[in-house]
């Protein structure tokens, strides 16, 4: 069986300052049915948004990000065990920092418990440990996360679900005529280098951020779908359906 991560942003999972409950329970019924075709692994943002909910802190300040990811958390992981359970699925928690995987016998011990936990058909959901990590900890946003737990735990491939629904050619915001590029092969040096330019209150990356995330998988022989959060039927479509009908993958040349 095939395994994926599924990396989801808070740009998805938040709306008005609070947890896009529809939006969750789509991503959670997807999830169920790529059950049926996959082993799972999921990277979620949103503890920072959920812990908005309950005290309203600035986020811009190191120490009250922190604290809001800290109440945040358990928020966030009881509306998922909620939503899991209609599916008698169970999830779990693993909180990550760069430490992680900073050598093979890090990142293997937490490839064990990933491993164990999908023998046992338990839905893994990682997160960077926010509350706690310093900045030579810090991974800095969850794309990058998602491509490093893709790589370390053995993922056939990276599923990035955003509001940025594919990479275009230019930016689509500011050119009608910007069009979808449904295949990439490699990235080049100045895309990487582009501004950052996240387009929601508690986001933390942009386009590049997942260009990087891609070109990390790419430069070791891995994938990445990028395609919406807001709209799944493209990425069912290609996961599901075998049909790439939206969406952008990132995939090298085949030998």
């Amino acid at each position: 069986m095939k395994r994926l991560v599924v990396k989801v942003g808070s740009a998805v999972l938040s709306e008005q300052n609070r947890i896009a409950k529809d939006r969750m329970h789509a991503l959670v019924d997807f999830i169920a049915e790529l059950k049926a075709r996959y082993e799972v692994i999921l990277v979620s943002s949103g503890a920072v948004a959920a812990g908005y909910t309950e005290l309203k802190l600035d986020k811009k300040i190191l120490a009250n990000k922190q604290a809001l990811a800290s109440i945040g958390q358990p928020i966030l992981m009881n509306k998922y065990r909620k939503i899991f359970e209609q599916h008698n699925l169970i999830p779990s928690q693993i909180l990550v920092t760069a430490a992680n995987f900073n050598t093979l016998e890090e990142s293997q011990k937490a490839k064990d418990t990933i491993e164990t936990l999908l023998a046992h058909n338990v839905v893994p959901i990682i997160n960077e440990n926010d509350a706690t990590a310093t900045e030579e900890l810090v991974l800095g946003d969850n794309d990058q996360l998602s491509a490093y737990a893709a790589h370390h735990f053995g993922a056939d491939m990276l599923i990035i679900l955003s509001d940025i629904d594919a990479y275009y050619d230019k930016d689509p915001r500011s050119h009608t005529d910007a069009a979808v590029r449904s295949r990439i092969e490699f990235i080049t040096d100045e895309e990487l280098i582009m501004e950052v330019t996240p387009n929601h209150n508690f986001a933390t990356g942009g386009i590049v951020t997942k260009l990087k995330a891609a070109d990390f998988l790419l430069r070791r022989g891995g994938s990445m779908f990028l395609a919406s959060g807001f709209d799944l039927s493209d990425v069912r479509s290609f996961l599901l359906e075998d049909s790439h009908k939206g969406g952008s993958l990132f995939k090298g040349k085949e030998l």
